[in-house]
């Protein structure tokens, strides 16, 4: 194995072995947070309702019963199906959770206490649980019972505004950030309580005392990133508008088209960096003069700066004017697709490529999967196997949970979906 190709497809245990997540959600946002705990090693059991499942696994496909999307984000994970809207299916998450380390959701708020599976339902089960909550606005507030999708956060939470072109209505980028987002927050914050949880072990302070609460608004998540959007309105009166691919303030920086059709997006918003952007381009006019050194400078000379690296990078092909930045250590990067990512030789090297067997139709094919993120040297997050069957593991994971062979039948209607073929 290549010191530059992390392992992970090795033995060594993964850092979090022993921790057992309970995930409670559907769509992106709570499976997304519970798919990194599984990476690095967590025993994560995703309940999912009758008659299809998780409703990702009809997601974005155009053949096969289960989406890729699905595959990629229910990754080393257990299925099991229990229908949460009936006593036993409530009873059965009442027992899986005294097992568990962590428990995550995104149901509206109110529901889970609407099914007796609620925070203090759960913690009569087990007083240290973490139960990490995702919705659109929160478990408090005035909005807090509003339906809340991805899309309605970005668009509330300022995102949306500031997308696009300025003469055009707001639009959406091409992933799900408001849930992604929401659920790395989660993830953050089940890792600091389970961290509070080790401490209080080792010192003797009490830790079931308090909620084991983690709650995150999808539109929080996305209000985060907006950086100093707010701050920037009270102090200089600035509300931030549409800019297309710019960024206010932010000069030169954009995507710039290369002499073979392709796209580069070049970053030259410092003084030394833009300097060294303008002798690439032939102007050692603009390169020395001291007052571009500053940003607003700059930002005021933005159509004439960009025309000048716009003429410059279409003069040569997009490998060419990849060599000679990356020469001059100016930040920039080719405008990839999907073909261009899977070939190129730096994901592969890191191991951002992986590929296993999946049955699309009735035959398992290779296909090329994301790999784990982050990046720990020596104790590399790795996918086991890949988002499962519909029930996969139901008798298992019930066997665990002390429910008899009759009993799992009587409650799944099948020791294991999976054993159907």
């Amino acid at each position: 194995m290549s010191p530059n190709h992390p392992d992970r497809t090795g033995s060594a245990p993964l850092p979090l072995e022993g921790i057992r997540v309970l995930e409670l959600g559907s769509f992106i946002a709570a499976p997304f947070a519970s798919r990194i705990f599984g990476d690095f090693g967590a025993d994560v059991i995703k309940v999912e309702k009758p008659q299809g499942g998780d409703e990702l696994r009809d997601w974005r496909k155009s053949r096969g019963e289960t989406s890729m999307l699905f595959r990629t984000l229910g990754r080393n994970k257990r299925s099991v199906v229990l229908d949460l809207r009936t006593e036993e299916g409530q009873e059965a998450v009442r027992r899986l959770a005294r097992s568990c380390d962590v428990v995550i959701e995104n149901f509206r708020p109110g529901t889970l206490e609407r099914w007796g599976i609620g925070p203090d339902a759960l913690k009569a089960q087990n007083p240290d649980l973490i139960l990490v909550r995702i919705s659109g606005y929160g478990q408090t507030g005035p909005y807090r019972e509003r339906a809340g999708f991805a899309s309605a956060a970005e668009a509330f939470g300022g995102f949306r505004y500031i997308t696009g072109e300025r003469d055009r209505p707001a639009v959406r980028p091409a992933a799900s950030m408001g849930d992604t987002v929401a659920g790395l927050y989660a993830a953050i914050g089940a890792l600091i309580l389970l961290l509070q949880r080790e401490r209080a072990a080792v010192t003797g302070a009490e830790f079931s005392q308090g909620e084991n609460l983690v709650d995150i608004g999808l539109y929080e998540g996305i209000f985060s990133l907006l950086e100093s959007l707010v701050p920037d309105y009270d102090a200089y009166g600035d509300v931030r508008m549409r800019s297309g691919g710019a960024v206010p303030g932010v000069v030169p920086m954009g995507a710039y088209p290369t002499g073979d059709g392709l796209e580069i997006v070049i970053g030259g918003n410092s003084g030394k960096l833009f300097s060294r952007l303008m002798r690439l381009a032939g102007r050692e006019d603009l390169a020395d003069d001291p007052a571009l050194q500053a940003s607003e400078a700059r930002g005021a000379r933005e159509a004439e700066l960009n025309e000048i690296i716009a003429g410059w990078a279409a003069s040569m092909p997009l490998k060419e004017v990849q060599a000679r930045l990356d020469e001059a250590g100016i930040p920039a990067g080719p405008v990839y697709d999907a073909p261009s990512i899977v070939e190129d030789p730096h994901y592969i090297a890191r191991g951002m490529i992986e590929r296993h067997p999946v049955k699309v139709e009735e035959e398992y094919e290779e296909v090329r999967f994301p790999g784990v993120v982050p990046v720990l040297p020596g104790r590399e997050g790795r996918t086991r196997w890949i988002g499962p069957e519909l029930g996969e593991h139901n008798r298992e994971v019930l066997e665990e949970a002390g429910y008899s062979p009759e009993e799992i039948e009587a409650l799944t209607g099948s020791t294991s979906d999976a054993a159907k073929g």
